[in-house]
């Protein structure tokens, strides 16, 4: 049982990544539909997802359309409550709903100051005084969750949870523009930038199209704060270990060396995904350590 996922860039959409999120990170299984923001692309798509006018849309296999990531939260729980989207204990899942429905309604000035762009990262953007009291409402918000649930993970509400899954945004933006948030908090966004779902959307991100005009800044950078990647690099494909793609089966066509091995892949995507995060693709690392 599949089901369809309607998304925006990957680098920029920070409502897919959520919506996605809400998928790879409880393993359901999902079909991605992308659609190229500031075009007619996604437009068109959604003639197919009626009454939707946004990403993420889902579709499930009975025909049903789901579009805002609150409503795909809840479809899914019930759906799927062995996946757990939602803490089983009903305070910390109480708690979570009040933690998603805040972020998904509020923290506009952070959004519009900070819009999410996964391929760069800022020493600073200067945030302004109403930036500065929602990073604050943040800190207030995940030390209250931590606290009132008594998580024991690096998660807000025990294990990694929808409420989760909707901060994900807020910790990548956190980590773009290098925002002032207390050791706490930087914590909270360092679990979601190692978080193995999240290192794969980002990397998918970093290939999935040309950059975006809307999100360019001209703020000094740094490096991406996250888990540093496998030095690998492409090369052309000739004597690879492996003769189809790890990830499709198909024949290989692209390829990688990473450590003097060379891997191959069914197109240029599967090999651009891995060469951007090799760790975050188990199918890969479980050849590369074959």
């Amino acid at each position: 049982m599949t089901y369809d996922l309607v998304i925006g860039d990957r680098a920029y959409s920070s409502w897919s990544l959520r919506g996605w999120l809400l998928f790879d990170a409880f393993g359901i299984p999902v079909r991605t539909i992308p659609a190229r923001l500031y075009t007619n692309e996604l437009s068109n798509v959604l003639k197919d997802f009626f009454p939707a006018r946004t990403a993420p849309t889902m579709r499930t296999p009975e025909g049903s359309v789901v579009p805002e990531t609150i409503a795909i939260a809840e479809e899914m729980a019930t759906r799927h409550p062995e996946a757990r989207i939602w803490p089983s204990d009903p305070h910390a899942r109480a708690t979570a709903r009040v933690l998603a429905a805040e972020m998904h309604a509020g923290f506009t000035a952070l959004r519009s100051h900070c819009p999410m762009n996964l391929r760069v990262s800022y020493t600073g953007c200067q945030p302004p005084p109403e930036v500065l009291a929602d990073l604050s409402r943040l800190e207030t918000l995940w030390t209250w969750a931590r606290e009132t649930t008594k998580s024991s993970t690096p998660w807000l509400c025990g294990t990694y949870s929808a409420a989760d899954a909707f901060f994900a945004p807020v910790a990548s933006r956190i980590a773009t523009y290098n925002l002032p948030v207390n050791a706490d908090a930087m914590l909270y966004v360092n679990a979601h930038l190692a978080h193995p779902s999240f290192r794969r959307w980002r990397a998918m991100g970093l290939v999935d199209g040309a950059d975006q005009d809307f999100y360019r800044r001209d703020y000094p950078r740094r490096d991406w704060p996250g888990p540093v990647p496998l030095p690998a690099k492409a090369v052309d494909c000739a004597n690879t270990v492996n003769a189809t793609c790890p990830y499709s089966g198909k024949p290989v066509t692209h390829a990688l060396e990473l450590y003097g091995r060379r891997f191959g892949f069914c197109n240029a995507f599967c090999r651009d995904k891995t060469l951007a995060d090799a760790e975050a693709w188990p199918k890969f690392m479980a050849l590369y350590h074959s």
